[in-house]
């Protein structure tokens, strides 16, 4: 009884310093969004995403399951999001056929600058790099601060009225300290439309297209 009291008094003081240090974070956000004039928008390139994610290694599931909420401003230039790995993650390969435990569940979150590499219509490729931070140590990476990377895709969704992301991720300690195989998952998010926070001109068209765009519109922000 006491250990797992302990366990979760652990767990608990893990989780209270994940969201200080996420709180320290988004005041570093919030020093960084652009000033509108606008009552309605905190701020007029932001958006919120929420979804949900699976975790696998070397393309083989691991069975975690991610519950993401995203947010992106500047942009799109910028991404702060908070993960809820939410399920135990159990690696399968040649020396563990029966499944081996890699990870308990854990909350963790990122702060990653992300680039351009392609538009397609509205359709555009990216691909981000920065730290994330973890309540917990696992076999996946001993380090609870690491380095994040992602490279994903934005999309409008069927009906053109919403905006979705699918993104791969990787977090790891760069081989500082072993063991360090990295957490891997991959998350599909979309867009909340609260009218807290506005919606990029370019992307006005790409989701709420109805005909033809002029050339003046057309040519919306994007990822540098």
């Amino acid at each position: 009884m006491e250990a797992c009291f302990s366990v979760r008094h652990e767990s608990w003081i893990g989780l209270r310093t994940l969201l200080q240090r996420a709180g320290v974070a988004l005041l570093v956000v919030a020093s960084y969004l652009p000033q509108s004039g606008s009552a309605h928008s905190l701020c007029e390139t932001c958006d919120v995403q929420i979804g949900i994610g699976d975790t696998y290694h070397f393309w083989g599931t691991t069975d975690g399951v991610v519950l993401p909420v995203t947010l992106n401003w500047s942009e799109g230039r910028y991404e702060f999001g908070l993960f809820r790995f939410s399920s135990r993650q159990i690696l399968y390969d040649a020396h563990y056929p029966t499944g081996r435990l890699v990870a308990h569940p854990y909350w963790g979150f990122s702060l990653s600058r992300r680039w351009r590499l392609f538009d397609r219509g509205p359709v555009r490729a990216f691909f981000g790099f920065g730290i994330a931070a973890k309540t917990e140590s696992d076999q996946l990476s001993v380090t609870r601060l690491d380095f994040a990377s992602q490279l994903g895709v934005r999309f409008p969704m069927p009906g053109n009225r919403v905006v979705g992301e699918l993104t791969f991720r990787h977090w790891s300690n760069g081989g500082i300290r072993l063991p360090n195989h990295g957490q891997d998952f991959v998350t599909l998010t979309v867009r909340l439309n609260t009218g807290v926070f506005g919606v990029d001109r370019a992307e006005q068209i790409a989701v709420d297209f109805r005909g033809t765009a002029s050339a003046d519109t057309a040519g919306g922000a994007k990822l540098p």
